[in-house]
């Protein structure tokens, strides 16, 4: 794909970049009510323990699923890649590819349910009332584990080939019929907390139906790909390398974030609920910088695969400059309503008080976190990933070292080392990316 110089010209103008952007910020936005939902079906029950199981389930699904998030990740960078090119056949072997590893590894997880249900259950520290009902909950949906991930691999091939607007379509749809399934399991059938999974686990198994016959309206066909081709040595070990550098960047930020979880609750309760509810703001922000990271993806992974270097580093002004703006623009709204926002999410005096002494830390995230998210992208797009990964472990190193010096500053330090945690990866992806893209359009 490298080896020629084409004559293809992506397009990237602001108004491309929006039409990109904007459905996945929807999607990210809609995504907190189905766990919202769920958690008001099973609260009609009545049963503190039956929500508590099934909120403690989803962080445990959250925590497992997120860790491979990267197939969603990997395949959009491929795939915009192949896309660029012009090589529909490319795009069909890279969705092939991506939904064997899918396949096996949501097998795995099957297999390993007990191990990581023995791990899980212990961590989360519930009590037995929750525990039982969190088995419950568990033990079925983890039977969907190889449509959840195959659910990931298909928004890939759909953000990668530029259609967003397809992405959130599916991502609607799933969630649509999981609050509709739940609902009728719960409340019609009497089945509690398994109706619960139950309803989750289906609508991942309709949501990859749906999406096959989605990506077969677009002349798609990875069922028609020969297996010689799927298991290509060459082709199916870069699938896993930027698959194995994209999981371990994700596993380091879940690690980050949840040290800073853990950290905040050793501080008492009023702590931890305050840092719970200014994190909240840090969640926000990231939904929009989040729609113009999977923009950079697209742009930036289609002009690498159309050796169009021009609209490549075009895409990396354009994404930094909105993410950067809408940074700004959501820090600014923070600062100036934050206290509203902390009025509105409790009503405990004293967690109100507290939440204010830190609001100016969690109002500027999104500005602070703004390049490392535009660079994401970037990165992804691209294929960067061995770099992108490397980065995100020298971000954690120097987040640790702020956690120790600056440890007798209590909560301060969590969020000082927040800040510097972001800041450091988008730095770092900063400095290197004027020499990366040197060297990914240098003439072989």
């Amino acid at each position: 794909m490298h080896g020629s110089v084409s004559t293809r010209r992506i397009e990237v103008t602001h108004g491309r970049m929006f039409a990109l952007a904007l459905p996945m910020t929807l999607s990210h936005v809609t995504t907190p009510l189905l766990g919202l939902v769920d958690a008001t079906v099973i609260g009609r029950l009545g049963e503190a323990h039956l929500l508590g199981a099934v909120a403690l389930g989803s962080v445990i699904f959250d925590f497992v699923f997120w860790s491979f998030g990267s197939l969603r990740m990997a395949t959009a960078g491929l795939t915009a890649q192949a896309t660029g090119a012009g090589d529909r056949h490319l795009v069909d072997c890279t969705l092939a590819r991506a939904l064997l590893v899918a396949a096996v590894t949501g097998l795995l997880l099957i297999l390993l349910q007990w191990p990581i249900a023995a791990i899980a259950f212990p961590l989360v520290g519930a009590s037995e009332a929750v525990t039982g009902a969190l088995s419950t909950y568990f033990f079925v949906r983890i039977w969907a584990a190889p449509f959840t991930l195959a659910n990931y691999v298909i928004l890939g091939s759909t953000l990668g080939r530029g259609r967003t607007d397809l992405g959130l379509l599916l991502q609607v749809a799933i969630n649509v019929a999981n609050i509709l399934l739940t609902m009728m399991l719960v409340l019609a059938f009497d089945l509690g907390v398994a109706g619960a999974a139950i309803g989750t686990a289906v609508a991942e198994v309709a949501g990859v139906g749906l999406g096959v016959l989605v990506l077969r309206r677009l002349g798609s066909n990875p069922f028609a790909v020969s297996m010689g081709e799927v298991l290509n040595k060459a082709a199916m070990l870069q699938t896993m390398a930027v698959n194995r550098d994209i999981m371990i960047r994700n596993v380091a930020l879940i690690l980050a974030f949840s040290i800073f979880s853990a950290l905040g609750a050793r501080t008492g309760d009023v702590t931890l609920a305050a840092n719970a509810v200014l994190y909240n703001m840090f969640l926000i922000g990231g939904y929009f910088l989040d729609g113009f990271a999977t923009a950079a993806e697209t742009l930036c992974g289609q002009s690498v695969g159309a050796r169009d270097e021009r609209s490549f580093r075009r895409a990396i002004a354009l994404s930094l400059g909105w993410s950067l703006g809408f940074g700004l623009a959501v820090s600014t709204i923070f600062l100036v309503g934050g206290g509203f926002f902390i009025d509105f999410v409790t009503t405990n005096p004293e967690v109100r008080a507290y939440a204010r002494d830190y609001l100016v830390f969690a109002a500027l995230t999104p500005l602070v976190g703004a390049a490392a998210f535009a660079f994401d992208g970037i990165y992804t797009g691209a294929t960067w990933t061995r770099f992108m990964r490397d980065l995100m472990l020298v971000a954690l190193a120097v987040y640790g070292f702020v956690l120790l010096a600056a440890g007798g500053l209590g909560n301060t330090a969590l969020w000082i080392a927040l800040l510097v945690f972001l800041g450091t990866r988008g730095i770092g992806q900063a400095l290197l990316c004027a020499r990366l893209t040197k060297q990914t359009f240098a003439t072989p």
